[in-house]
């Protein structure tokens, strides 16, 4: 039975993406398809005079500025394998990439609970970034969930230097479940069959093939139309250009990129074809279902969605937003301008779209992201508010000293000390200071997410790694 969500259709939210991604229904998204943020280590701003002036976003990161606590706090206790993604590109990278590393972590796992079973996401990236997008899609989707890395190859003139010129991006494909639609779609037809066609006097384009059709429906053919006599006497069949259709996709799509004295242009520094989105679109999603961008930008995943007659959800915090998407809208013939008062021909009105600061209300039981590995059994969180993985550890020092509760030994310097689960979050341990103990590094390792306290014990007692066996 399908899920219905917890917004209306054709919704676009102006807010911190992370906030209404936790405030969606779960599995309530059949797709997502976004361009993030590429941590390029720039600013971008859109074309002056153009539709979408004024628009512009910082792409640096500092983990001092837009790391948030609670963010580690998350992810450390739920999702260790991200937290060890996170940790490896701060250590191999520098604070940029980590920090950029966890804003995207987070809001991925939040994508990874609302998106249905059968559901996919194409996280659009360059090669800034996309090794590690890799690894932490793989630490949140599962490296069996993913399907493809698609190359959009958009070639255009390039300045000589002593490397190749970088003429692609990547979108990283993963689905929720092995349980996936998808639907194959076709490229362009081949440039030759333009060249070689003809025209009829209405202007469509044909191409001259054998009949190899006979009885009724060689009499249909030529009843319409569709075959001619060539000077040599023989009859031949006129094969219109947009009745074919081109090779099944692969992996490297070739798409130009938006040119300045485009229609499509809304000047806004970082906008997409529609031809590339749409493709993501089709290939997986069918009419009817939700397709979420929660980096909406000019809204090119939502006119995309809106075209192929999709259900439709953005989010972006760049208060021009909503009149970008409205005059795209209006501009492709899918929104009635505001000052018509019928829909006609039109699929929608501007009074049909949805425009809010505000947070969705949940009406599922309201829970944040689980992790991948599901418990066995939910235990509900004791009342009142939660500490942080600092709070809980000083706390256990205090009650403890500086004491490994796995294998006994005494540390003078806290820093040895890790905060872990005594019933592992796989086995139904919750995060509450009560199921909280204190480990060292190589006890916290052997433990992982699989052995209780208890059995960490038995395990240290078996290899004599327990201190009151070195006597």
């Amino acid at each position: 039975m399908s899920k219905q969500p917890n917004w209306r259709n054709r919704t676009l939210f102006r807010r911190d993406n992370l906030d209404i991604l936790r405030a969606m229904d779960d599995e309530s998204v059949h797709l997502i398809a976004t361009d993030p943020p590429f941590n390029k280590g720039k600013d971008f701003h859109a074309t002056p005079d153009s539709l979408a002036s004024g628009a512009s976003f910082h792409d640096r990161w500092s983990w001092k500025k837009d790391v948030h606590e609670e963010w580690c706090d998350q992810i450390q206790d739920d999702w260790p394998q991200v937290w060890h993604v996170i940790q490896g590109s701060l250590k191999s990278y520098g604070e940029s990439m980590g920090a950029y590393i966890c804003y995207m972590g987070v809001r991925l796992i939040a994508m990874h609970r609302i998106l249905r079973d059968d559901g996919s996401i194409y996280l659009h990236c360059d090669q800034t970034a996309s090794h590690y997008l890799k690894q932490l899609m793989d630490a949140i989707f599962g490296q069996k969930n993913f399907r493809n890395e698609i190359v959009w190859h958009y070639g255009g003139p390039a300045r000589l230097a002593r490397y190749y010129p970088k003429k692609h991006d990547v979108l990283l494909f993963y689905t929720k479940t092995g349980k996936y639609r998808f639907n194959h779609v076709h490229g362009e037809l081949p440039e030759y069959l333009y060249k070689r066609a003809r025209k009829d006097p209405d202007g469509r384009l044909w191409v001259d093939q054998r009949l190899g059709v006979i009885g009724e429906t060689l009499e249909r053919y030529r009843a319409e139309g569709r075959t001619f006599v060539t000077k040599g006497g023989g009859e031949r069949l006129k094969q219109y250009l947009d009745e074919m259709e081109g090779k099944p996709l692969a992996s490297v799509w070739n798409i130009p990129i938006i040119n300045s004295q485009s229609k499509e242009r809304t000047g806004y520094p970082t906008q997409k074809p529609i031809a590339l989105y749409e493709k993501l679109v089709l290939a997986s999603s069918e009419e009817g279902d939700v397709v979420l961008d929660p980096f909406a930008g000019c809204a090119t995943t939502c006119v995309c969605a809106e075209l192929h007659k999709r259900q439709w959800v953005g989010i972006d915090f760049w208060n021009q937003a909503q009149n970008v998407l409205l005059q795209r809208m209006e501009n492709m013939g899918l929104c009635a301008p505001k000052k018509a008062s019928k829909r006609g021909q039109f699929n929608f009105t501007w009074q049909d779209i949805t425009f809010t600061e505000d947070i969705p209300q949940r009406t599922d039981e309201g829970k944040v992201a689980a992790p991948m590995l599901k418990t066995v059994e939910k235990v509900a969180e004791p009342p009142g508010s939660r500490m942080s993985r600092a709070e809980m550890k000083a706390q256990l020092i205090r009650m403890h000293g500086g004491e490994c509760r796995g294998c006994g030994r005494e540390f003078k310097d806290e820093r040895y000390l890790e905060l872990d689960h005594n019933t592992p979050r796989s086995s139904g341990g919750i995060n509450h200071i009560s199921n909280r103990v204190l480990l060292c590094g190589p006890c916290n390792r052997l433990k992982s997410d699989t052995l209780t306290l208890k059995g960490l014990q038995r395990e240290n007692r078996k290899r004599g790694y327990m201190a009151d066996q070195e006597a």
